[in-house]
């Protein structure tokens, strides 16, 4: 006979203040929905750690349920490959924060986390490599493929004071970039004109034949996302670096 799940902490600790909410959770929830038996516990206890990882709860009571998938049965191997295979429908940064707390649950020892783990943390869409085109760059940037079909688009991180050259989109007709900011600060610039700071959610429509720069605030790192606009005989013109003295005047 299977074991009996028992749940007291809706009335340990709510029992006074809520005590319907307790009920629910220990007598409904807890004692009812997790001893029903067309599924087992440890299943139970995957489609837990699954749902909470999906909608972004990474607390306690995350870290509980991860003690009791492994109470019951759930190996170091299995979570690794249920906790990557989730991430891969629910978004990279809810994955490194579950694995964190599913490697201290496991007993395995946890890294202090880099500055570039962290910004990575805080935003949906991966950092990537490396940037190739780094020699047109002031500073350390990461370029990663979001979209290499139809629409190319591309995610360029900056890390802090990073910035591109100054640069042209050239195109016959057509042409020239869209950036969409979707992590930390960086500015936006183009040539004769103020710079604009870029914030999540702020959209920069750059028409070809325009000079003009964009990378991140001297605190900050910086992530947007880059898509090309189809055009007729585009190309790309490098030009000379942003200086230390006009980037500092923008802060």
């Amino acid at each position: 006979m299977a074991e009996k799940i028992v749940q007291t902490a809706g009335r340990d600790q709510l029992g006074e203040f809520a005590p319907m909410f307790a009920h629910l959770n220990d007598d409904i929830l807890f004692g009812e929905v997790w001893n029903e038996e067309a599924i087992d516990v440890k299943t139970k206890c995957i489609i837990t750690v699954v749902s909470l990882m999906a909608s972004g709860i990474t607390d306690s009571s995350l870290t509980y349920h991860l003690q009791n998938a492994k109470a019951h049965g759930v190996s170091k191997e299995e979570i690794a490959a249920i906790i990557t295979h989730a991430t891969m429908y629910v978004g990279w940064p809810k994955g490194w924060a579950v694995f964190r707390l599913a490697k201290e649950v496991w007993n395995e020892e946890v890294p202090e986390l880099t500055e570039k783990d962290r910004y990575q943390n805080s935003i949906f869409f991966p950092i990537g490599d490396p940037n190739p085109y780094g020699e047109f760059f002031v500073g350390q940037s990461y370029l990663a493929p979001v979209s290499t079909e139809q629409v190319p688009v591309f995610n360029v991180t900056f890390e802090p004071e990073c910035r591109n050259n100054w640069h042209i989109h050239h195109a016959k007709n057509g042409g020239g970039q869209m950036l969409i900011c979707i992590g930390g600060r960086g500015y936006y610039q183009e040539w004769g004109k103020d710079a604009v700071e870029m914030t999540p959610g702020k959209v920069i429509n750059i028409p070809a034949e325009v000079k003009h720069w964009h990378g991140a605030a001297p605190d900050s790192w910086f992530s947007h996302l880059a898509i090309e606009v189809a055009g007729e005989e585009t190309s790309n013109e490098w030009l000379e670096a942003v200086s230390d003295e006009d980037y500092r005047k923008l802060s």
